[in-house]
């Protein structure tokens, strides 16, 4: 009985799955399709282009050093865990 129910369980998960992919493929046809492809979902022509920057961008160094950050104090008095009534 608990193989019947396993079995069926699974059968339930496949189908939802299967399900899952397809409604995947009808929403984002193209974008999947042409990505399986090797296209990208994207034109070349909107394509960000790489190789050296057109300026050479330098940093500046800082001229002193910062201060190292201190631990903050407590601001207030620690209070009893316990009352003193108790």
């Amino acid at each position: 009985m608990v193989q019947v129910a396993a079995a069926l369980l699974f059968a339930l998960a496949a189908g939802l799955g299967v399900t899952v992919i397809l409604a995947m493929l009808r929403n984002n046809e193209d974008a999947i399709l042409s990505a399986l492809l090797g296209d990208g979902a994207f034109p070349d022509v909107a394509a960000t282009r790489t190789g050296p920057a057109p300026q050479r961008v330098t940093l500046r160094r800082a001229n002193r050093r910062r201060p190292a950050l201190r631990a903050a104090g407590p601001a207030l008095h620690a209070q009893p865990v316990v009352s003193r009534a108790a």
